[in-house]
């Protein structure tokens, strides 16, 4: 279905007004898809993120600021987030040792065990796009959303 039919307009005042919309639109699609495989692990998408993040840092701290700088949702409220990692047991706090004012957060052993069995989905995440998009297209349509941001991020 076009994105016409799917939010019934019937016209846009140009090719890039429902450019804009479609991405917003498949942005929300795509992001509710990726809640429904995380709703049996009993994890939230910027919960899920902050869990990523945190395991690619091999057991290193790192700030809750440098978890905020790396979000896709960068809305997200981190330290809410962290909070209800914590209380979970999926994520533990320190004081950084060089500077006793910044709060430094690590995965534990729960939480690596939990990012660690959802890696099969994946495979369900990649699903959605590569049944409909070859590995050019989607490294075509990755770049030019790339130069989107770039371009305006300049101003």
């Amino acid at each position: 279905m076009s994105i016409d039919k799917d939010i019934k307009l019937s016209k846009f005042s140009s090719p890039y007004h429902r450019l804009g919309v479609n991405i917003l639109f498949t942005s929300a699609w795509l992001e509710n898809e990726h809640r429904q495989l995380l709703k049996p692990h009993g994890i939230t998408l910027p919960q899920f993120n902050v869990l990523r993040i945190l395991r690619g840092q091999k057991g290193n701290p790192i700030s809750v600021m440098g978890v905020c700088e790396r979000m896709i949702d960068k809305s997200s409220n981190a330290s809410r987030l962290i909070d209800k990692l914590i209380e979970r047991g999926f994520v533990k706090r320190t004081v950084c040792p060089q500077d006793r004012r910044q709060v430094d957060v690590v995965i534990t052993e729960k939480g690596l065990s939990l990012i660690n069995e959802t890696d099969a989905l994946t495979v369900e995440m990649d699903r959605l796009l590569s049944n409909v998009l070859s590995s050019e297209q989607a490294t075509e349509m990755s770049g030019l959303l790339d130069e989107i941001r770039n371009k305006n991020n300049k101003k």
